[in-house]
């Protein structure tokens, strides 16, 4: 039985791509037969060594054929000790992103920004868990100079675990809001859970940037020494003092996320994204203020961010004949919900309507939850309010002239036979429910 993590990153530096799932195999590479609830990775593990995996990591010795099938004690800690491991021969800035809403969007943006002046490494997509993590540190290459980790949480003791195997210099957090309910009980236990990122980079004296904007976030960092602040600023100013940078929010921008930021010389240098939503304005500016604090030059800030175009239903924004529609069905929980309607409020449009899906792992707050949205949406007067799911069917949804669904397929059935002309349609619920289906596949 292999033992020592040094011999499996021997093994990793021969064969340096990682694999978990037979179906996304690489040849050459190591496999790793993760076990999960409903499945057992051992049992591929002869399979995926068929496919071209040069080495498979098991933990059960019943499936050890040959050489070629390494067996430690647990493959799930070797994964997370062999990241680890690889993470310590870097000696670089490593940026954790946390937070309850906004953290790949600003992941990708500060990501987008930072690759502009160096190499840098990123979270891909969402892997941001106790799997996820370990498999971007050990995709670093060589070369990578920054690297950009996203940290997500379902309970308390995950960020602490990922920090521990990553080990961030630099961190944040997006905000602090209504998620995941059912394993955190309250908001409280929201800040405690994410605030971890914030306690374990005081103990390693490491940076963290704090978004004054941001409800909770100042209070949370008393304790870090070390902390850069950013903050939306009425007038231009690059930085106020060495621990603040200001970033200008200009006018009314309801539709797409703007900033002036100066450049070298002092000059307004203006930022004009592609991101719908005032929400989105936070991201932006997070991105913004890392690349002033890592010394990106402002030119290549605003072409690094009015490139990037929003996807994977995150902010998105459709053209469907004369109709606009703003799609945002990645995730969804009141503290997001809440200012995608406003949003819509905001932007123009002859008609608005609502599409709104449950907000799920609310525990016991989901009916107030979903009543309060409900209540929230109806106040800012779309031309309609759609909801789909069984949680907003709890509500007294006719009360408020509403429409309802019990699922998606149910509520595309009434979607395709409208007529909408010159409308804004606002999509947003939680990933389950799956209310990019609407659309159908060509998004």
């Amino acid at each position: 039985m292999l033992s020592n993590i040094s011999e499996l990153y021997t093994l990793y530096r021969q064969h340096p791509v990682v694999c978990t799932d037979t179906r996304q195999l690489t040849p050459g590479c190591i496999f790793f037969a993760l076990k999960g609830g409903n499945f057992d990775g051992n049992k591929f593990a002869a399979q995926a060594l068929e496919k071209g995996a040069a080495v498979a990591v098991i933990d059960d010795p019943a499936y050890r054929l040959d050489d070629r099938f390494v067996l430690v004690p647990d493959v799930l800690q070797a994964l997370q000790q062999l990241a680890a491991h690889h993470r310590n021969q870097f000696d670089i800035p490593l940026i954790a992103i946390g937070g309850s809403n906004g953290k790949t969007t600003t992941k990708e943006l500060v990501a987008a920004v930072l690759s502009s002046h160096y190499p840098c490494h990123f979270t891909k997509g969402n892997l941001n868990n106790h799997i996820g993590v370990p498999l971007t540190l050990l995709a670093m290459p060589p070369e990578t100079e920054v690297a950009v980790v996203e940290m997500g949480t379902n309970q308390p003791g995950d960020i602490e675990q990922l920090c521990e195997i990553a080990r961030p210099t630099h961190g944040l957090l997006t905000n602090i809001g209504k998620e995941h309910l059912e394993g955190f009980g309250s908001i409280e236990g929201v800040k405690k859970a994410e605030g971890e990122l914030y306690r374990y980079l005081a103990r390693h004296n490491g940076w963290v940037f704090v978004n004054l904007s941001e409800k909770y976030l100042s209070t949370m960092t008393r304790s870090n020494r070390r902390k850069i602040r950013y903050m939306r600023s009425a007038t231009l100013e690059a930085r106020d003092d060495e621990e603040t940078i200001s970033i200008m929010l200009t006018g009314e921008t309801p539709f797409v996320g703007a900033a002036f930021i100066a450049d070298d010389s002092g000059n307004a240098v203006e930022v004009q994204t592609q991101l719908a939503g005032r929400h989105n304005f936070n991201n932006i500016m997070t991105a913004i203020a890392l690349g002033i604090y890592f010394k990106v030059p402002a030119k290549k800030i605003k072409a690094a961010l009015e490139g990037y175009v929003p996807a994977n239903n995150r902010s998105q924004l459709l053209q469907r004949g004369s109709n606009t529609i703003f799609l945002d069905a990645y995730n969804a929980n009141p503290s997001s919900v809440r200012p995608a309607l406003e949003s819509l409020h905001a932007m123009p449009g002859a008609r608005k309507v609502a599409i709104l899906g449950d907000m799920l792992e609310l525990g016991a707050d989901s009916l107030k939850e979903h009543e309060a949205i409900l209540r929230f949406a109806a106040r800012l007067k779309p031309d309609v309010i759609v909801l789909v799911g069984p949680e907003f069917g709890r509500t007294n949804y006719a009360r408020f002239r509403a429409l309802h669904f019990p699922n998606t397929a149910a509520a595309k059935v009434w979607f395709g036979k409208q007529a909408f002309e010159d409308s804004l349609i606002l999509i947003k619920g939680s990933r389950g429910i799956r209310l990019e289906d609407l659309l159908g596949p060509d998004i």
